[in-house]
């Protein structure tokens, strides 16, 4: 897929509204690699006091947390998915979200744009944010 430019996303006010309504996050594709970007985002935002759950195919634990290999197979509830995937992934994971029917944000970390999933998870009334970082966003307003 080339890089597209998010026709779906929320604005500086809803991200504001999203950081300070959400309480549990699902993480896919959280890397174990404290070096990665997903590592140290999911570290901030679990500091910061959000419940990280992680997705990842494999590993038994991250930041301290249960790894779930599906977002279909976390129990409970998911505010908001963080998603560190490639772009050509998000249309299954839109399709996750729906299928979950809890999942209120559809949020695409920096560099990451699905116009095509956003406007499938919008449409089944989810909160949209692509190519933001949720780390970055949440030092903007929590400074």
């Amino acid at each position: 897929m080339e890089c597209e430019f998010p026709t779906v996303n929320a604005s500086s006010v809803e991200i504001i509204s999203i950081l300070n309504d959400v309480k549990t996050i699902a993480v896919l594709g959280l890397s174990p690699d404290s070096s990665k970007d997903s590592y140290r985002v999911a570290e901030y935002l679990k500091n910061a006091g959000y419940t990280i759950i992680p997705v990842y195919p494999k590993e038994e634990t991250i930041l301290g947390e249960k790894v779930y290999r599906s977002l279909l197979e976390i129990p409970g509830t998911v505010d908001m998915v963080n998603i560190f995937r490639k772009p050509d992934a998000l249309n299954a994971v839109a399709d996750a979200c729906i299928e979950r029917g809890d999942v209120k944000v559809f949020w695409a970390q920096k560099g990451i744009v699905n116009n095509e999933a956003a406007e499938k998870a919008k449409l089944h009334g989810m909160r949209v944010v692509q190519n933001h970082c949720s780390m970055v966003e949440h030092r903007l307003i929590h400074v």
